[in-house]
């Protein structure tokens, strides 16, 4: 079978107008499949490796990579455009960079607060209390990424890292970090002054919230084959409310943070984590009411009866 593949720039894409790789024709088994299309294209041209390049039909469909040429109705001679997706990176080494972030700008604020707030002053135990929760969430976030989690796209764009990092390492990691581990909530402070019991109840709060998530990933982890992106509607705990109880429960235990410390920074962070998890969530949602027929019509999105 010859399939000829040529370009197709579109806005936003960093396929060139020119190319002296394309158009080109390739002579194809008659099984072959996307993937098989795109390792001919890699061997002609090195620099577009496999997760760099997204097939399309004539109608600017994308093409899965497993998906037979026959089951595309592609036959003898008809064209498949190529766009170019740029430098990619894994999105496991993507989340281990995002979550390692916070790992290591906290310590600095909590072990070097004297020489960055230029004052010297003990730690109060909501502070030392503070500093473990972080840690624990995002070693926690570190460990679930590297035997949790399954990830139904391979890669994502380079230049995406700086942006979902800045996030993590500025958001959750610099700005909590610089206004909670200052004086200002030392040892001694009224910032500080929060009851035994008040703290218990956030903590227990924080670490039910932490272990529901734990388990919504183990759920999501447990519907999808090793090596596969087989999707299935999710069952058990915490979905029998919500699309996205992973979503839920993260924002619970960060509120639950939140109103422990009672700063702004954290709730700032909560604010804008919340608003992107909730646009995740309601694009998930539609996606599972539209893919499942049977996908139960009760659950709500994000936050159980509400939304």
């Amino acid at each position: 079978m010859k399939v000829v593949v040529a370009l197709r720039p579109s806005k936003g894409s960093n396929t060139p107008k020119k190319s002296s790789t394309f158009p080109l024709t390739l002579e194809l088994e008659k099984d072959a499949t996307i993937r098989d299309v795109k390792n001919a294209i890699a061997k002609k041209n090195p620099k577009y490796y496999i997760d760099r390049q997204k097939i399309t039909s004539a109608a600017n469909l994308p093409l899965e990579n497993a998906t037979p040429l026959s089951e595309c109705n592609v036959v003898d001679g008809d064209t498949l455009y190529f766009k170019d997706l740029g430098p990619q990176i894994g999105w496991k080494t993507v989340f281990l960079i995002e979550y390692a972030g916070p790992l290591f700008i906290h310590p600095i604020f909590y072990y070097l607060g004297n020489y960055i707030y230029g004052s010297t002053f003990e730690h109060s135990k909501l502070q030392s209390v503070s500093f473990f929760l972080v840690l624990f969430h995002f070693a926690k976030r570190e460990l679930e990424t590297l035997f949790v989690h399954r990830f139904s796209h391979g890669t994502m764009p380079f230049q995406n890292v700086f942006k979902n990092s800045f996030h993590y390492h500025v958001l959750s990691g610099v700005n909590i970090a610089f206004w909670l581990y200052g004086p200002w909530y030392g040892k001694g402070t009224e910032n500080a002054e929060v009851s035994k019991l008040f703290t218990f109840v956030c903590i227990f709060v924080f670490f039910f919230a932490e272990f529901s998530n734990l388990l919504t990933h183990i759920t999501l982890r447990n519907l999808r084959p090793p090596g596969t992106r087989v999707r299935r509607i999710p069952y058990g705990y915490g979905f029998d409310w919500v699309s996205c109880p992973n979503y839920f429960f993260e924002t619970v235990a960060w509120v639950a943070f939140s109103v422990l410390t009672n700063s702004y920074a954290a709730w700032l962070f909560v604010l804008v984590a919340y608003g992107q998890m909730y646009l995740w969530a309601i694009k998930k949602h539609k996606n599972y009411l539209k893919e499942f027929k049977d996908y139960p019509k009760n659950r709500k999105a994000i936050i159980p009866f509400v939304v």
